[in-house]
């Protein structure tokens, strides 16, 4: 089956077969099984076969490793992930944000779960609460710069933190942008909207 570049099939799809791979990659399959069998793409066995299989995360290293465009991958949609522990505030961003298609959203409410799903959700924008529950939001920040992987993802911080050198010590940690709490949620999606070019 053929599939558009940027397809929401390949988008939703979390594991692929050798086959899958090769297309996404404009590879042969045997590239991919090569590359496979050699230990530079990893996945695992089918129980009781042959047949391959790689985890999404694993197929995304490998073609950003080897410069391979992840367009296909990728969902038209930009990843925001919001990490804030009140729940309204949370409430108010899934209602904004999901009424708008150009946004997938999820939430965390821990830094720790941030971690997690940074990982996992590969965001393009994280909305980051300064005060948490567990740690602040600035070693998210710093451990979000610290990886490579996730150079794109745009930061902005959300606080009611308003001493001056506490919002540069925040700048500095590598976020792009710092909102005042209480916002203006329409000003808020402007400032998104214009880190993503969305």
């Amino acid at each position: 089956m053929v599939r558009g570049n940027g397809s929401d099939n390949w988008a939703k799809k979390q594991v692929f077969t050798t086959g899958e791979a090769a297309e996404i990659c404009k590879v042969s399959q045997q590239t991919i099984i090569r590359c496979f069998d050699a230990g530079r793409l990893h996945g695992f066995r089918v129980p009781g076969s042959r047949f391959r299989r790689i985890p999404r995360v694993e197929l995304l290293r490998f073609m950003r490793a080897n410069d391979i465009p992840t367009e296909s991958l990728e969902s038209a949609k930009k990843r925001v992930l919001v990490v804030d522990d009140d729940e309204q505030i949370v409430a108010l961003f899934l209602d904004v944000l999901g009424r708008d298609d150009r946004f997938e959203v999820q939430t965390a409410s821990t830094g720790y779960d941030a971690g997690v799903l940074t990982e996992q959700f590969r965001p393009h924008l994280v909305l980051l609460d300064y005060m948490l529950p567990d740690i602040n939001g600035n070693l998210v920040c710093d451990r979000i710069r610290a990886n490579p992987d996730l150079a794109g993802t745009k930061i902005i911080i959300v606080s009611g933190v308003v001493k001056p050198d506490e919002i540069d010590a925040l700048m500095e940690s590598g976020a792009d942008d710092f909102v005042k709490k209480p916002f203006d949620i329409g000003e808020l999606i402007k400032r998104m909207k214009d880190l993503l070019e969305v």
